[in-house]
């Protein structure tokens, strides 16, 4: 018997109760799931790519499930494909999610058919959340306890310190 391997990819810049929320769901509908940490051109990363899967790797450790964290810098269909993927799993938070979300599933179908998408909707408590806002939150000085893991709320706390906050 094949085992299901599914991909759930992101930049996780950083990683926030939301990804997790999906992990652990995502973990329990495939027999592997592979976090694929990326590098994205359009975005600006607070954390390094290094930085930024040791931490995911140090949030799943007490997940269930066999889960492994891999870096990529590729088409997603490819990097699907290289792991043996047959499924793909997206988080979705709201109508604006689902629009782009669904437009990247069908290129993606079109590149890779043998490769589906799976979309799982965030915890109705956790859909606000997204890396770009409580990264704007925090370099405003702002409490991001309730969107990230505490560890992670430190890390990010101490590289604002670092690169300075604004409007201060």
């Amino acid at each position: 018997m094949t085992a299901r391997i599914g991909v759930y990819p992101g930049t996780f810049d950083p990683v926030t109760l939301g990804h997790m929320d999906i992990i652990r769901r995502g973990a329990k509908l495939v027999d592997r799931l592979v976090i694929g940490v990326t590098t994205n051109p359009s975005k600006s990363p607070m954390f390094t790519i290094e930085e930024r899967m040791a931490t995911v790797r140090r949030e799943v450790a007490d997940v269930d499930g066999d889960i492994e964290v891999v870096e990529f810098d590729s088409l997603l269909m490819d990097f699907a494909e290289r792991q043996g993927a047959k499924v793909i799993v997206r988080g979705l938070r709201a109508v604006a999610d689902f629009e782009y979300e669904y437009q990247m599933a069908g290129m993606n179908q079109q590149i890779n058919p043998r490769v589906e998408t799976v979309f799982l909707m965030a915890d109705v408590a956790l859909q606000p959340i997204a890396s770009r806002l409580v990264k704007e939150i925090a370099l405003y000085g702002g409490n991001i306890a309730k969107f990230v893991p505490e560890s992670v709320r430190a890390e990010v706390v101490a590289r604002v310190e670092k690169i300075g906050r604004k409007g201060s």
